[in-house]
């Protein structure tokens, strides 16, 4: 088994620069030569090349798809296939899967790729004080058994049908084994780009690897050069004069100045991602299940996707299941913006009024702080005192997300409805950044995920998504579009990536020069 599908999620949309039919691959018209410049925001000073703790574009872009493989891919189309893997195959109750990895693989130092580099590297996110984003994925793994040196079988704590897919996660990254902190200090990994020059949160170039075993198929460049822009005029103004070539998060206000430029276009596809105002449970008066429906009342969803997204997008529903996955419920009530019932919860809580900070920062997503003052003006109705908290871009990861009580995020989402939760939500996990905890939704996470009959995961995962929008610490007001622009030099084969922005983090691999 190679290759299956993301079964009934979302294909992408039109390529920026899309070659005319002309009955031949469109890969096998691509270029090879040139550097890819981009211009990209989520930059932070403390970014390494640790993958453990890759949570914005900037790294997500440089590593994954880039310096470094992981072992198996999600395409451009939908479709999972291998990386560093080569085949793969599940027992009967998908708890045990054996992978076959790749041969004549080599890492940048030289070193060769094989089985014990798979279990060192995923060995990293269950490590003691490890803080890993994937730690969920890798912590279901009871056993890995070295089959061969291009053999491994992992036996898992229950059946999974979705694992191949979790392997592609961006942090879940490929080292070198025996010298992983060396990996880890210079970037070593077996992506078609090896690092010529890293300054975190300023600058990262990389020259394409000769005789890399992806072949001709792809990475088309040269070299690229990955440049922190965070402030999102900065980055237009970038693309605009030909400083870049590409650049994400495209600020909606300044559209119309892109469209209007020639030697610009704008790429836009339909995902999972989604911006969220969670707030940590833990913590007063968000402890109070009232207080947070009352919340969930007082923002008007609308009126942010028309004025944040500039209609870019859909509303949200309070969770993180998005349209572009094959068990969205869009059956379910949707939450409206409505002053008398956050009235009447903020009674049911005991409250008259209630004021609260909200921390946001554009580098959560772009309009960011415009959506916090929009929230504060909706809820004020309702005896709801929002005071919105305008933190620094720089440190926001480090500093803000999971460390204030309420404040702005974003999620790209997840191809599947358990990576989503299982990354995000799942008892104790790194990154459940509302730490809500809800004894039904645990035991609806764990026996969906082993669940191989569909119409009885699709009937968990809509309880999971109600249970979420009633009662969860996560305000997810909007789903918005990836919405990113190039120079009309570029040119792919059409179809986008919907995972992450930017081609799903891989314009290095599979765009070129036209």
């Amino acid at each position: 088994m190679t290759e299956f599908s993301r079964r009934g999620l979302l294909k992408t949309g039109a390529a920026a620069s899309v070659l005319a039919a002309t009955g031949m691959p469109a890969v096998a018209m691509a270029k090879r030569g040139g550097t890819l410049r981009l211009g990209l925001n989520g930059a932070n000073s403390s970014d390494t090349w640790d993958g453990r703790t890759h949570s914005d574009a900037f790294m997500i872009n440089s590593a994954h798809g880039c310096v470094f493989d992981c072992l198996t891919e999600v395409g451009a189309d939908g479709t999972l296939k291998g990386e560093l893997a080569e085949s793969w195959e599940a027992s009967a109750d998908a708890k045990t899967w054996t992978f076959n990895l790749r041969k004549g693989v080599t890492f940048h130092n030289g070193k060769s790729f094989g089985a014990d580099d798979v279990i060192e590297s995923l060995e990293m996110h269950t490590a003691e004080g490890a803080k890993s984003a994937a730690k969920p994925i890798v912590a279901a793994i009871t056993e890995m058994k070295k089959m061969g040196e291009h053999q491994i079988q992992f036996t898992l704590a229950a059946g999974n049908a979705d694992f191949p897919f979790l392997l592609s996660d961006y942090h879940i990254l490929m080292f070198p084994a025996g010298m992983i902190e060396e990996g880890i200090a210079k970037g070593i990994g077996t992506g078609l780009y090896s690092v010529v020059s890293f300054d975190p949160g300023v600058r990262f170039v990389g020259k394409r690897v000769e005789g890399h075993y992806k072949g001709d198929s792809a990475g088309f460049f040269d070299s690229v050069e990955y440049i922190a822009i965070n402030d999102s005029t900065a980055r237009m103004n970038a693309l605009m004069t030909g400083q870049v070539d590409a650049v994400n998060r495209v600020d909606t206000k300044t559209e119309a100045l892109l469209k209007a430029n020639p030697n610009v276009a704008i790429f836009e596809v339909t995902g999972n991602q989604h911006f969220t105002f969670p707030m940590l449970t833990n913590n007063a008066p968000f402890d109070n299940v009232n207080v947070r429906k009352a919340l969930k009342y007082g923002i008007n969803r609308q009126e942010m996707v028309d004025k944040i997204l500039q209609g870019h997008g859909a509303v949200g529903n309070d969770h993180p299941i998005g349209p572009a996955n094959q068990y969205y419920a869009s059956e379910l009530p949707q939450l409206e913006y409505d002053l008398d019932k956050a009235k009447f919860y903020m009674k049911e809580a005991g409250l008259t009024e209630i004021n609260v900070d909200l921390s946001a920062s554009d580098a959560a997503f772009t309009g960011a702080v415009d959506a916090a003052q929009l929230y504060q003006s909706s809820a004020k109705g309702a005896g709801i005192n929002i005071n919105v908290v305008q933190e620094p871009a720089d440190g926001y990861w480090s500093n803000v997300w999971l460390k204030k009580p309420w404040c702005a995020c974003y999620w790209s989402g997840r191809a599947t409805e358990d990576w989503m939760f299982s990354t995000a939500y799942e008892s104790g996990v790194p990154w459940n950044d509302s730490y809500w905890e809800n004894a039904r939704f645990q035991e609806l996470l764990l026996s969906a995920r082993a669940e191989l009959d569909s119409a009885k995961r699709k009937e968990q995962y809509t309880e999971m998504q109600s249970l979420m929008s009633q009662e969860g610490g996560t305000i997810v007001p909007m789903y918005a579009n990836y919405v990113d622009a190039a120079s009309t030099k570029l040119a792919n084969t059409g179809t986008i990536g919907n995972l992450w922005q930017m081609d799903s983090s891989r314009m290095a691999e599979r765009w070129w020069f036209a």
